[in-house]
């Protein structure tokens, strides 16, 4: 009989401690969402990273800074929750989908492209859609 199992043990709690730290690496940027901090939010970014979409007819083609302005500008928002709805990685790239409920009243889905470089993850560019306020 052939075994079609590939993974091993150990690849597999390699794989567990990868998503794992892709999640560590997603928590700044969903904690600046909560608090308005828009400098924390900038640590989940490398500084490369765009930013695309649209929020009430206006589309936005940002850079990491200015983004990090405009969540600051925002302030805080108490009553945001978020879920993270997946991962996928391959090697040191990955994609994560984020889910956001009444981050100053907008529903948001993020789409992130993350890179792990010199050991650490960060995001190189997010799309979202703001539901209907698009």
């Amino acid at each position: 009989m052939i075994n079609l199992r590939t993974e091993t043990n150990a690849d597999e709690l390699h794989n567990f401690e990868v998503y794992a730290d892709i999640v560590d690496a997603l928590r700044p940027y969903i904690e600046s969402a909560k608090t308005g901090n828009g400098k924390l939010s900038k640590t989940a970014f490398f500084d490369h990273a765009h930013i695309v979409g649209s929020v009430d007819g206006a589309f936005y083609n940002l850079d990491a800074d200015t983004f990090s302005g405009l969540v600051t500008e925002g302030g805080e928002s108490p009553n945001i929750k978020s879920h993270i709805a997946w991962i996928d990685v391959s090697g040191p790239a990955a994609a994560a989908k984020v889910e956001f409920i009444d981050w100053n009243g907008i529903r948001f889905t993020d789409f992130f492209v993350l890179y792990k470089h010199d050991g650490q993850w960060r995001i190189s560019g997010k799309v979202y859609d703001s539901h209907s306020r698009n």
